[in-house]
């Protein structure tokens, strides 16, 4: 029997080898429909929303490499790095992800927004 800890650290984990494959398609089998996106610079609600911002991301970075994943009962962390084209480089970001129902409700990314805002 899978535990919510480890079921929740793979469905993040899926979430994101996705988006480094850039198949955006895959990501909406593991949100919420609610599900809230919350980023530095931007915010959004709903899976429609994330989606478009997905498209948006993926055609941005080059790469993006997992780090580490951990997680609890109802939360998952994923830590990755992006290389994307100058003059932003590679950088290091945090997903804090929440579930619901065995979905993504919540995504909130941390990282130094600095280099977007040239």
């Amino acid at each position: 029997m899978t535990s919510a800890t480890d079921r929740n650290v793979t469905i993040a984990e899926a979430y994101y080898q996705a988006m480094e494959r850039k198949e955006i398609s895959a990501l909406e089998q593991y949100l919420h429909p609610d599900v809230e996106f919350i980023a530095p610079l931007a915010k959004t609600q709903g899976k429609e929303a994330l989606i478009e911002g997905a498209k948006n991301f993926a055609s941005f970075f080059n790469t993006l490499t997992i780090h580490a994943k951990f997680g609890d009962d109802d939360k998952a962390v994923i830590v990755y790095d992006l290389d994307c084209p100058m003059p932003v480089g590679s950088f290091r970001a945090v997903a804090l992800m929440s579930f619901e129902d065995e979905l993504i409700s919540r995504v909130e990314l941390f990282y130094d927004a600095r280099p977007f805002e040239k």
